[in-house]
């Protein structure tokens, strides 16, 4: 069963830029990843999505030309570089192994056999 762990985050002011790591155990061999993100009474987003290869990527309008996600399957690590931060990127971040759909338009999350992080709290001040 894969595992994912995430780090990296921290308070950053609005402009700045972040990059946060998560390394996935239990063979993630083939599987789709992504980073979520919940903030307090809004409902959980993929905000960056990658295949196994890299060849396919996912951004919501919201993040696309400020965030990029990236892996290195030789240290079964993903990676997420957040520039441009703004307050309204404030959330636990959530990574996230075995996707259910990955297509350059659509990032879902698998109800039974998605596996997820603890999160890590990123927050922007303005």
């Amino acid at each position: 069963q894969v595992q994912v762990e995430e780090s990296g985050g921290g308070l950053v002011q609005a402009g700045g830029s972040l990059r946060l790591s998560c390394t996935a155990s239990g063979f993630p061999f083939g599987k789709a990843m992504a980073w979520f993100r919940q903030a307090p009474g809004w409902e959980r987003e993929a905000v960056a999505c990658i295949d196994w290869h890299g060849y396919t990527t996912y951004y919501p309008n919201s993040v696309k030309g400020r965030f990029t996600v990236s892996r290195d399957n030789a240290k079964n690590t993903m990676y997420l570089k957040m520039n441009s931060l703004k307050p309204e990127d404030t959330a636990t971040y959530y990574c996230a192994a075995d996707l259910a759909i990955l297509t350059m338009f659509v990032c879902q999350a698998s109800q039974d056999r998605t596996a997820w992080g603890q999160g890590t709290q990123v927050t922007v001040s303005s």
